[in-house]
Formats: C-alpha cells, structure tokens, sequence
C-alpha cells in the first residue's frame, strides 16, 4: 500500500471531532507549504484533499501534454534554498509526470504527508458564532472543529464536466482532462474528438494526433498562440539557474506577473521599426514573454492592442497557409485582443491541422447540440462518431472550487448565495461574513490567473501565516473584514481592472463562461508587485479594517 493511501485510511471518522487550530483544504502548491508554515507557528493543523496524493493541479491534470509555461527554475519555492537547489529539472518547461515528482519532493522533505488526510472531500463548513469556530464535514464522515478554515482549493479546480446533454449516453469513454483515467488509456487506431481548443485542449491535440486513428478537434473560439522552445537541462544548465537563486528570490515577488520578466519598454517612445524589433526579439524567446513583458500598452490601448495581435495573427498565418484553417484557428483582432485571453505556448500545434488523420470542426454557429451513444450530435443534425471524448471545457474558476463547498458563515449566510449575485474578497484572502475563514488562489487577486503561481501563493500563505501569528501573540481568536475595507478593495480592483480591455473581453478571466456567473475581472490586474506591497501596507497599519476579537 501507498503512502498516499495510507493516509488517506489512517483513521476511521469518530463520534466526537477533531479540535484543531486550522484546517487546509487542499494539498497543492498553496496548501502544502500553508501546511509546513502554520506548523512551524506551532498550530494543530490538518489538510484534507480529495486526491489520493499531493499536487493539487499536478496530481489531476495528467492528461497528454500537460507540462509547465512557467519556466522550471521559477515555478518553485524559494523560502529554503537547499530546498530549491537539491531538484534538478531535466528542461526548461517540464511535462506533468516531472512535476508531480518535484510535488513528492516537497512532501518527503518537510514531512508533510502525516498531517494530510487523502481521498477525503470537504462536503461543508458552519461558522459557529457564539464559539467563534468553524465546523466542518467530509465525505468519510469525519468532523473538524477548528478556529481557522484555510481555502488552498486551486484557482482552476472546478471542472466543468457536464456540459452536454447525453453525456452519460456514450458507449465509449468520456471525460474531462482535469479528471483524466490513472490507469493507461490506449488511444491507438481509435477515433478521439477533442472538445476546446484552450491552453489545456492545445496541449492535448498537439500530443496525441499522431498517435490517435481519427482526431476531430471540435472548435468554437479561435486562441492566439506562442511557439515554445523548450531545450534541456544538463549539469552546466542546472547549475547555471541555481546559481541564480537569490536573484529570483528578490525579483520574482516584485515583478508585474510573479515571473523572472518585466515591463520595461514604452510603446510611444519607439518607432515603427524598433518596436517589430522587440516583438521579434520577444517572440523568439519562445515563452510568455510576449505577452508578460513586452509593452503593457496592449492590455489599455486598442490601437497598441490590434498592431500586436496583427503580429501575432501574422505568425499564425505563415503557418497555416489554407484560408479554411486560418478563418478556423486564427483570431480576428476585432473579436478580441491579444493577451486578453489566457495565452497557451504551443509546439507544432498549428501544424497538426495538415495531417490526413486531424479534422476541425466548426461550432462556432453549428453548436454542440447534445453527446449521443455513437458520438457527438451538431445542432444541424450532423453527427460524428467517437471511441472517445475529451472535454477540455475550462473550469469555474476563482470562485468554483469554495462554492461547491457548502460553507455557511455568519447568520446562516452561504458563500455560493453570496457569490452567485456578487463575487467580492478583501484582498482576495478574506470574505466579509466569513470570520476566521481565509483564502488563496481566489478571486480579486492575481493567483486568480495572472501570475507564475508559486510566487503569488508564497506570498498569499505567508501573509495568512503573519496574520495568524499576530493574532495569537495579541490574545486574539475571531477575525473578519469588515465591511469597509472589503469594499474598499473591490473598489480599488475594479477601478484597476476595468481600465484594461481584459474587462471588455469574455472569457473565463470575468467568469463569462458560466451562465450566471456575476461579471467581474476575476484576477487583480494591478500587479503582483503593487499587489504585495498593499498587502504589505495592510499588515504593517495593525491590519486596520480587520475586526479582531
């Protein structure tokens, strides 16, 4: 038996629950290393995830492809640097099996797993007011009396499985990337339609297609792309970027994205010719460069917007040659801008179209009508046949993961209720109603979806650690938002967000792909930086808006 599983059958539930000082939904990035500081503060803490091993994002999304666009030597911690130095990563954007490895690392190193109880579901959670406590139930049947209910439930963990009439109708296999079979899956000779074309279907239809009989890519919204150059790691590479460790230990928290670049060039204060220049220089690089730190103009001005998405759409092209595949896959810099969309790295993922075997399918106004027993069913009647389905439908993000969660605060009050007609945070950590209940990876921060996300989660842990730690050395217990300072900063993230065309644009960023879901820019857009330094400036007043009892 797995040591994983081993801690997920640990105990049976009790009768009486268990006292602790906090609880850690989840065991990803965020909550393992919230996990190993609360512990450090000497608290009685416990994490609950539904996997049967730690990784969070790494431990469910193991489809084909799936692999790091962080470069490796950022997307780590940086509290502890022979943590840092004794992992190697064999190239620069590692694939899925890797990363889980590092994820394991973390583990073993600091001894987590004892504190994590696996295979184990949050189903709901109580403010008790008069005590001042949470109360918490899982699936197993255990129960949680604890003063603090930490959120590290992931940004993007809440798939969106079920978007089709007759899915359950299939005779072959169905499911979502997020929630891809751990047992081989043999895809040879047989017919595979993939659903979205996101960053998760790109890496998808890229890796499969030449080992698939039959590929048909079902596509609705066309996504801007960078190629990515991803080269190996020897021993001179690998000691190359350790060497590097206290330069990004200083840099990566203070950049606008979390990651080793900036910003650093203005659009009005080059010509023509210099700003192809950068471009070209920027596209080359082979990373999110291009869109995290080229010329920030482009989240702010249409006309910096459109010039960019010209060259990029331009790219695209000279790849794709056929007009009936370039009107399929290419954006219109009308519909919307580059870099308003979450931007996927590819590798000859526009070249996969040109195979024999790979065949797109328009549902931009032939829509999806419904999964039938033989395959999938267009609203024109057409239906086409499939051994397999994969949906890389999205998630509900930001928000999904804690509101599928029946969490009660104060008065009887629900987070869903609440966020189905108003998604607010303090400081993306903290919901007003909610005492003692603190959150990462949520929305009106920028682990929402804009940043390398182990900078930003450092950070958001680290500061509820701080916030914790204060609170015990003032004799305090209960602590909530208060209404003013929650409001003031969704003031301050609106009046942020809503200058940028990311707030005019549908996408998941503003929760356009679910219907129903409030609008409203789900990631701060002020920077990570600026986003450090008011959290900063918070702690340093006293926490001042933050009610302490």
């Amino acid at each position: 038996m797995n040591i994983a599983v081993q801690g997920a059958l640990r105990r049976a539930p009790s009768d009486k629950p268990e006292v602790l000082d906090a609880l850690i939904i989840g065991a990803g990035v965020a909550g393992m290393y919230q996990l190993h500081q609360l512990r450090k503060h000497g608290l009685k803490v416990q994490a609950v995830d539904a996997a049967t091993d730690v990784g969070g994002t790494w431990y469910w999304n193991r489809y084909p492809g799936a692999k790091f666009d962080s470069e490796s030597y950022i997307y780590q911690y940086l509290f502890d640097e022979a943590l840092y130095k004794d992992w190697t990563w064999s190239e620069r954007f590692p694939a899925q099996p890797e990363i889980e490895r590092w994820m394991h690392y973390i583990a073993d190193r600091l001894e987590l797993r004892p504190d994590i109880l696996f295979g184990t579901t949050v189903t709901s959670a109580e403010y008790d007011e008069k005590r001042g406590r949470w109360t918490v139930h899982t699936d197993r049947g255990d129960t949680f009396d604890t003063q603090f209910l930490i959120g590290c439930c992931g940004m993007l963990s809440a798939p969106l499985e079920n978007r089709f009439p007759g899915q359950s109708t299939f005779r072959g296999r169905i499911f979502h990337t997020a929630r891809w079979p751990r047992e081989p899956l043999d895809l040879e000779g047989k017919r595979v339609g993939v659903v979205g074309i996101g960053a998760t279907g790109i890496q998808v239809i890229q890796t499969i297609a030449d080992k698939v009989g039959e590929l048909k890519v079902f596509i609705r919204t066309p996504q801007y792309v960078l190629p990515m150059k991803n080269p190996k790691y020897g021993p001179e590479e690998a000691k190359a970027y350790k060497a590097r460790f206290d330069e990004l230990r200083q840099n990566l928290p203070h950049t606008f994205s979390g990651f080793e670049y900036d910003f650093t060039k203005k659009w009005a204060e080059l010509t023509p010719d210099e700003r192809l220049a950068v471009m070209e220089e920027i596209y080359a690089d082979g990373s999110l460069k291009l869109w995290l730190a080229s010329f920030s103009e482009m989240f702010f001005e249409e006309d910096v917007s459109r010039e960019i998405s010209e060259f990029v759409r331009g790219k695209m092209i000279a790849r794709l040659k056929d007009p009936e595949l370039i009107d399929l896959l290419v954006p219109n810099a009308d519909d919307y801008g580059f870099g308003t969309h979450r931007v996927p790295l590819e590798t000859n993922y526009l070249e996969v179209y040109h195979r024999d075997n790979v065949e797109p399918v328009s549902v931009r106004d032939n829509p999806i009508a419904e999964v039938v027993p033989e395959g999938i069913r267009l609203e024109d009647g057409t239906v086409h046949e499939l051994d397999v389905i994969i949906l890389a439908t999205g998630f509900d993000a930001g928000s999904g993961a804690l509101t599928r969660i029946d969490i009660k605060g104060k008065g009887g009050r629900t987070l869903k209720d609440d966020w189905s007609r108003d998604i607010r945070t303090a400081y993306g950590t903290m919901v007003h109603g909610y005492p003692n209940l603190l959150i990462t990876g949520s929305p009106l921060s920028p682990s929402a979806a804009l940043c390398n996300m182990t900078t930003c989660l450092q950070q958001q842990t680290e500061w509820i650690s701080a916030l914790v730690s204060h609170m015990r050395a003032a004799g305090k217990t209960v602590m909530e938002a208060s209404a003013e300072l929650e409001e003031e900063w969704v003031q301050h993230h609106d009046e942020t967000a809503n200058a940028t065309l990311i707030a005019r644009t549908n996408s998941w960023y503003v929760g356009s792909n679910i219907p129903g879901k409030p609008r409203r820019v789900l990631s701060y857009t002020g920077g990570v930086g600026t986003y450090r330094q008011k959290c900063d400036e918070l702690a340093g007043s006293g926490y001042q808006g933050v009610q302490m009892a």
